[in-house]
């Protein structure tokens, strides 16, 4: 049985904004990175040309490895980013010491 779902390595990465204001990380890219365990990040975005940076909570879904993260209200507002939008991911840097528990 093939394996489904997206096969992204490495950043840039282009993402939909979902309805609930999240961005998925795939569990490809989650790995390759090393945030599987890491509950918060400095995520910085581009949205229409501007580099947005700002710090999330990365969300765990059950059994797998992708995590999402949640915009922040005041990012969405102030430069208009809508569900549905499409943004790049540019860079996720977790933040130190942080990790969750093994």
């Amino acid at each position: 049985m093939p394996r489904r779902g997206i096969r992204v390595v490495g950043l840039p990465y282009e993402a939909v904004v979902y309805i609930n204001n999240q961005v998925l990380i795939p569990a490809s890219l989650s790995r390759a990175l090393g945030i599987n365990h890491y509950r918060h990040a400095i995520i910085t975005i581009e949205y229409r040309g501007f580099p947005i940076t700002f710090r999330a909570r990365l969300l765990r879904p059950r059994h797998t490895d992708s995590r999402q993260f949640t915009i922040p209200r005041h990012v969405r507002e102030g430069f208009g980013i809508k569900p549905l939008d499409t943004v790049r991911v540019v860079r996720i840097e977790p933040v130190n010491g942080e990790e969750t528990p093994k």
